[in-house]
């Protein structure tokens, strides 16, 4: 089933889950939706550590339920219109990431490649973990993969 914005609309759920209509680019939605998050960003930018771990850590739960219940509607577990998975790790990149648009640009295409290539343990959390926990995990963990290319381009810049 492709969703349609009547369905984007019909449950506060599906609206989170398909990353606020990201979700409904008939392609690359995941890439819609990470643009989203980009796009979005600067509106967490007031947050301090302590907000921006307690939005997070709250965002994960939710998108852990909001994923589930919107991928059971659309009978596919991890739909590819659900984009609440890129939307809340990639933020988690940009809060670490240095908030320039070269560096930025390098998180966006190094989030997508681990998204898409999904490299060990991504591809094990993809293909075993279900519901809406799984739909999360494997983009939390590209999200981790993508903080520690930056990290070493970091340091490799600072010699």
């Amino acid at each position: 089933m492709r969703p349609t914005v009547r369905f984007l609309f019909a449950k506060p759920a599906h609206f989170i889950a398909l990353g606020f209509g990201s979700g409904l680019s008939p392609k690359a939605p995941g890439t819609a939706g990470t643009l989203a998050a980009w796009l979005l960003f600067p509106l967490l930018a007031s947050l301090n550590g302590t907000e921006f771990l307690v939005f997070v850590l709250s965002g994960f739960v939710l998108g852990v339920i909001v994923s589930d219940r919107t991928g059971r509607a659309l009978g596919v577990s991890d739909h590819g219109s659900i984009v609440w998975d890129e939307i809340l790790p990639f933020w988690v990149v940009l809060y670490f990431t240095p908030d320039t648009l070269a560096w930025q640009t390098a998180a966006f295409v190094a989030f997508r490649f681990f998204d898409i290539v999904k490299p060990q343990p991504i591809k094990w959390a993809d293909s075993k973990v279900k519901g809406g926990f799984g739909v999360m995990l494997d983009d939390v963990i590209a999200a981790g993969y993508t903080l520690l290319v930056l990290a070493l381009a970091a340091r490799a810049l600072a010699l």
